[in-house]
This record gives C-alpha cells, sequence and structure tokens, in this order.
C-alpha cells in the first residue's frame, strides 16, 4: 500500500523533528520543489481566471473572530489567545475573515464585482495528538483560499466557475474526485441560526451542482458553521475518504462584517461571498499525490524532470552542457555520472524521475541524447535540443502525459 509518509521519507520530501513539535513537518529541498511548483501552478491558474492575489497576516485579534463567528463555534479547533499587552491575539484559523477586512478596506461599486481575492496563506489547526499523521493532519497548514465578493445574481456563476476550476486542476494533477457532497448543517449549536440564510445558500449550491451535470449527494452534518458547501472528496489507495476542495456560499459573514457595495441605483447592498480552495491545503494535496502516484510526479510537478547518465567519465563534461542547456530551458536536470555507480544502478536509482538521457561515446560525438521514459518507452536517440525541446513542451504543457502520441 503507498503510505505518503514513507514516500516522503524514502524520497526526502518532508520529516518531521521532536523538537519542532508533532503536526508541524519541515519541508527538505526536493519536497520544497513540488510544494514551490504546485503553488505557482494554482496562482498562475487564478491569475488566468481572473482573481488578484493578496497576503494577510497568519494573527488577528479575537475580536475578529468573534465578529465572523469563528470565536462561538470554532474556537476548540483553535489554538488559545496569546496575551499582548491589553489585547488578546489568536493564530487564525481560516483567511475569510481577513479577506473581508480587505474588501471592507474602502467603499465597493458594484462595477468592481466580481471581486476575487485569492491567497497561499498559512493558517492554525489545535489538532490532537491522537490524530496528526504525515502531511494530511497538521497544526500549521498552507490553504489555497480565495474569497469571491460578487451580487446575488453573480453567485451561481462565479461558484460554477470555481468548480471548473477545481476540475481543470485535477485533469492537470493526474487525480480525480471520488465524490461530490453537498454538505449541509446537522443538529446542535454548532452552526449559526439563520434558517433563512441557509436555505437561499443550499438552494443557489444545488443549481451549481445540477448545472455542472456532477452526481453528488447531500449529507447532514458536514457543513461549514456558517453556511453549507460543495465538498470535492478523494479516496485514498487504503480506500480512506477526505476533501480536499471546496466551493461555498456565503451569506452571514457579509452580514456581520457590514459588508457593502453601491449599486447602478446608488443604494447601498449586501455582496455575497463565495469561498472557494482549488487544492484544499498544500500539505494534503501533496499527500495525495504521492499516494496517487506513488512518487512518480507528472513530469512538470516532478522535483527533478531530466537525469543525464554518462556511461563513462569521458562523457561527464558533455553531460554537465547538456544539464546546463536544460536548465537555461527552465527544467529541473542533474547529472548522475559513473562515480555513483553502474549504468544500471543508476537508472534504478533514477526509476522516478520521468526523462532519463543516456550519453554514451556515440552519443557524445553525435549531439544526441538516447531518451529513456519512466514508463520503459524509448523515444531513441534525438539531437539534444530537439529532446530538450520536445521534454520541455510536455513539462509546459502539464498534464501527465510523458510524451506526445505515437
Amino acid at each position: 500500500m503507498r503510505d505518503h509518509r514513507r514516500l516522503g521519507r524514502e524520497l526526502g520530501l518532508f520529516d518531521t523533528d521532536p523538537l519542532m513539535g508533532a503536526g508541524l513537518p519541515y519541508w527538505l529541498p526536493d519536497g520544497a520543489v513540488v510544494r514551490h511548483t504546485l503553488e505557482e501552478y494554482v496562482r498562475e491558474a487564478e491569475r488566468a481566471a481572473g482573481y488578484r492575489h493578496v497576503y494577510s497576516p497568519v494573527l488577528g485579534k479575537r475580536e475578529l473572530y468573534e465578529i465572523s463567528g469563528h470565536w462561538d463555534h470554532y474556537r476548540d479547533d483553535m489554538f488559545p489567545p496569546m496575551e499582548l499587552g491589553a489585547e488578546q491575539v489568536l493564530l487564525r484559523p481560516s483567511l475569510c475573515p481577513h479577506h473581508a477586512l480587505i474588501y471592507r478596506s474602502r467603499a465597493r461599486s458594484y462595477r468592481e464585482l466580481p471581486l476575487r481575492l485569492a491567497e497561499l496563506g498559512g493558517m492554525h489547526r489545535s489538532e490532537p495528538s491522537g490524530v496528526l499523521g504525515g502531511l494530511t493532519r497538521v497544526r500549521a497548514i498552507q490553504l489555497n483560499d480565495a474569497h469571491i465578493f460578487c451580487t446575488p445574481g453573480q453567485a451561481v456563476e462565479e461558484a460554477a466557475g470555481a468548480l471548473a476550476l477545481i476540475s481543470r486542476a485535477y485533469a492537470d494533477l493526474g487525480i480525480r474526485a471520488s465524490r461530490h457532497r453537498l454538505s449541509l448543517p446537522g443538529g446542535g449549536g454548532k452552526y449559526v441560526a439563520d434558517p433563512a440564510l441557509w436555505r437561499r445558500a443550499t438552494a443557489l449550491l444545488r443549481e451549481v451542482l445540477d448545472a455542472s451535470g456532477v452526481e453528488y449527494e447531500a449529507v447532514e452534518g458536514e457543513a461549514a458553521f456558517y453556511g453549507p458547501k460543495i465538498d470535492v472528496q478523494i479516496t485514498d489507495p487504503a480506500g480512506r475518504e477526505s476533501t480536499l476542495s471546496t466551493v461555498q456560499i456565503d451569506f452571514h459573514q457579509p452580514e456581520r462584517f457590514g459588508l457593502r457595495y453601491i449599486g447602478p441605483d446608488g443604494a447601498r447592498h449586501r455582496p455575497v461571498m463565495v469561498h472557494r480552495s482549488v487544492i484544499g491545503s498544500v500539505e494534503r494535496a501533496v499527500a495525495h499525490l504521492l499516494e496517487e502516484h506513488g512518487g512518480a510526479f507528472p513530469p512538470w510537478l516532478a522535483p527533478v524532470q531530466l537525469v543525464v547518465l554518462p556511461v563513462g567519465e569521458d562523457q561527464e563534461e558533455h553531460a554537465h552542457a547538456v544539464v546546463r542547456q536544460a536548465v537555461e530551458l527552465g527544467l529541473r536536470a542533474e547529472v548522475d555520472g559513473p562515480r555513483e555507480g553502474s549504468l544500471g544502478a543508476r537508472i534504478r536509482r533514477a526509476r522516478l524521475v520521468p526523462y532519463q538521457a543516456v550519453l554514451g561515446a556515440r552519443e557524445a560525438a553525435d549531439g544526441l541524447l538516447a531518451l529513456r521514459l519512466r514508463d520503459g518507452r524509448r523515444p531513441g536517440a534525438l539531437p539534444v535540443a530537439d529532446a530538450l525541446g520536445r521534454i520541455g513542451a510536455r513539462v509546459r504543457g502539464r498534464g501527465a502525459a510523458l510524451w506526445e502520441p505515437a
């Protein structure tokens, strides 16, 4: 069975240390490459979809979370307040209150809407020690989050656009949703008490799901405390299901924070807040990618995309020249030379690298690369520029395919 914790250690992607604390993993160089590449992918996809990126602090005054409702409904999952003089501040459990403040930092017109604010931001959850594990349950989280402030008439289209963005990302990452869930409130005092707003938000999300054509089921007790949500569920190799991506429609926080926009009639109106996360937390996304692909990441996401394998020491200088050329083209490439073992041993060691290039005396003399693909295919000896150009095209095109169709 593929376990991301074992794979993460074996591949040198991440680890933990008791002096840092449970649920606080650190990223090693290759893991940092995967994380950075994933974050840049998301930022690029969001920019193309009309999002604007912001930064906000990981701390907030207790009063902020009292206004948002987190303190009343979510405090058991928050770290205790820290005393700063006469004030209490907390590590944030969510980014939405901060984005609400950014929205209301100045007057807004209907002409600005929808306003799509995105952030890859840190947040903290006070998870019990018994549930912590690897990257799936952690206490410090890097969340791919966004909040769309829009008119009520724009909410369905914006939520549908977010769901489509999630679908495209899954295709590029080579993963799939196991099911879609409409998460509704359950019993008890976990949820804000405003039945009319719950009904309104639920009706809009059902409209989004029905229009998208995906099958879904409604489940009570899984909503956020402030509103219903669409949860995109994934399943790990052991059959355990979890939520990776979400889309939510929220009428509660715009009201709590007094958010307004000036409409075409010159009057003030209340916006709707659409919460959405394309890949959820970076930690959980990487954990799922590791288990889904067994460490054989799609070419564009792989820590090393090309390894050049000189057969003998006479080819090492040429191998390093090829790597410099590959790096100039934006590829992540390295040399694994004969001093590191036999050619067979080096090929086995590079089994998860998408592209291997064997460089013998003939290839070096003729300016060729004998390419081997991770899946066992051999495109054959190609001119260096041609081989690197084709690899670069696959990387830039993203997706999981290693080579162009035959």
